[in-house]
């Protein structure tokens, strides 16, 4: 198959260099393995705050396994072992007595495929402030969140109407909904539009934008376009494959996202981008 184009990319209005930005992320030395598979490993990054990061790469490469570390969602693995270090605001969030309900509280997650509760659209906003004790106010909560999520509109009717009924870009609103009724700081977000259509993910990607004025976003993505598009950097992984054909991923190229994918530094970075590889 001949080469893609390079992809084009937005213009950023946000400024996202280092020096303009506050550190949320700074990741030193992280290795993440299951057993004695090595997902990612010399990962060395820092995620900046109100900014949408982008993460792309070819499958396998470890993206989703980077991303749960940041919320220790891996944790829950069985055989799963994180080395290096992940500061959050300077704090280890794997040293001792690090709460992880508290890291999940401040680091939000939603996943590729909508998965609502089988409750009212609701009760699925409010089960989390629920379960935190967060009962004050909670009507003001929950219509707070979908606001945010830009769903209110659609379902201020019917709120206590099942959020199964929903299509699937409205319930993939309705998560993030429910991620940031707890008042997150950092949203992550594991390719949240690859299971819907192209209208709904246009939505999606209009929320990013609106949602990173309070949120730091991370979104993992295998539409290189939806990067260009949302993001403001941008992550590039590979998986480097040693001589016993043991592969894991590594990080190769983080930049701004017109650089990385006008100018990257790195002919691998270069190659993906352009359709070579990947």
């Amino acid at each position: 198959m001949a080469p893609m184009r390079p992809v084009d990319v937005a213009a950023q209005t946000e400024p996202s260099t280092p020096q303009s930005r506050e550190t949320v992320f700074d990741i030193q030395g992280l290795k993440a393995s299951y057993g004695s598979n090595v997902a990612v490993k010399g990962v060395d990054l820092e995620i900046y705050r109100n900014l949408v990061t982008a993460v792309i790469g070819p499958s396998g490469c470890g993206k989703s396994t980077f991303i749960r570390c940041l919320n220790r969602m891996n944790d829950e693995v069985p055989g799963f072992r994180q080395e290096g270090k992940i500061l959050y605001h300077g704090i280890d969030l794997y040293g001792d007595g690090v709460d992880q309900i508290e890291v999940r509280r401040r680091i939000g997650m939603v996943f590729q495929r909508p998965n609502p509760f089988p409750k009212t659209i609701y009760d699925n906003v409010a089960w989390a402030p629920r379960i935190l004790g967060l009962k004050k106010d909670l009507d003001e909560r929950v219509e707070k969140a979908l606001k945010g999520a830009a769903l209110w509109d659609e379902v201020k009717d019917r709120l206590k109407k099942s959020a199964l009924a929903l299509s699937g870009g409205q319930q993939q609103r309705l998560c993030i909904a429910r991620a940031i009724a707890i008042e997150p700081e950092v949203l992550l977000l594991d390719e949240p539009a690859s299971a819907l259509d192209p209208i709904a993910t246009a939505s999606i990607e209009e929320l990013m934008h609106d949602l990173k004025t309070d949120y730091t976003l991370v979104i993992v993505t295998h539409n290189m376009q939806q990067a260009a598009r949302v993001a403001d950097r941008t992550a590039f992984f590979s998986l480097d494959v040693d001589e016993s054909g043991q592969g894991a991923g590594v990080l190769v190229e983080y930049d701004e996202t017109g650089k990385l994918f006008t100018a990257p530094s790195d002919k691998r970075t270069e190659d993906y981008v352009t359709g070579r590889f990947g």
